[in-house]
């Protein structure tokens, strides 16, 4: 990805970088010595962060490239079968309230699957998961690391709109498990990411807090799982972006970890 683009993702994340005060020339020799490409002057400055204590490495964007996603492992008419099943699904009372299901989006051979809490009011409206700012958000972390949202797979735990955007429920949660297991299981991606503290609590069966399951390779359906947070959460606690940033390389540096297939 070109440095320049790669820089406009940090800064609508929030991200603040810095580069060393010397001759550009000097500066870029010095810094690919010790961890590659020059950064850009911050845009946006995060409280609390130096740069001491915050290192942003150029992504390798072929480690994430849409090429070297696996071959699918389900053709089409498997996922259009589940995705009818889920849309005629009325195994809790979420289907008394919803506009739509929100099933899923992206591509059917994404090495990357993100999983969110729910569907919340653009979600219902449009039948999509991860849209308005939030989405918008999404967007900008996985363009930092080198992704497009169409080279993603994205879902939720639950396919229907909790009203008022409550919580999950443990019955709503259990009713739709089973359509989420077998949207992993048709994908098989490398990696999961699962998004905010009540995506990773369901999906782990934990209450431990979101700080003490960030930073920890987990592991759900033998595929490594990967806590970040939430954007809706970023957009509220503006401070909190670093720690984003450190997921995310957080996750890079597992995908790139994983055997070749």
């Amino acid at each position: 990805m070109d440095e320049s683009l790669r820089l406009q993702y940090l800064e609508a994340m929030g991200i603040a970088v810095w580069v060393a005060r010397q001759p550009p020339v000097a500066a870029m020799r010095a810094l690919e010595d010790l961890s590659g490409p020059v950064l850009a002057e911050p845009a946006i400055a995060c409280s609390g962060v130096t740069s001491e204590n915050i290192a942003i490495p150029a992504p390798e964007r072929s480690a994430v490239s849409h090429s070297d996603q696996p071959e699918p492992h389900a053709d089409d008419r498997a996922w259009n079968e589940l995705q009818l099943e889920v849309s005629r699904c009325r195994a809790c009372g979420l289907c008394e309230t919803r506009t739509q299901t929100v099933f899923g989006v992206g591509s059917h051979r994404a090495g990357w699957m993100l999983i969110g809490e729910a569907p919340g009011q653009n979600e219902d409206l449009q039948g999509e998961p991860f849209v308005g700012k939030a989405g918008q958000l999404l967007n900008e972390m996985l363009r930092a690391i080198g992704l497009e949202r169409r080279e993603v797979f994205i879902a939720n735990v639950l396919k229907c709109r909790p009203p008022a955007n409550r919580d999950p429920q443990a019955e709503e949660v259990a009713a739709c498990r089973e359509f989420l297991r077998r949207q992993i299981a048709l994908l098989q991606p490398r990696i999961i990411l699962a998004v905010g503290r009540i995506a990773a609590q369901n999906l782990l069966e934990t209450q431990q807090p979101l700080a003490k399951l960030r930073g920890i390779q987990h592991r759900l359906e033998n595929i490594p799982l990967v806590v970040v947070h939430h954007p809706a959460y970023l957009l509220r606690a503006l401070t909190e972006k670093a720690k984003a940033w450190d997921d995310l390389q957080f996750a890079l540096s597992v995908y790139q970890s994983l055997p070749e297939q």
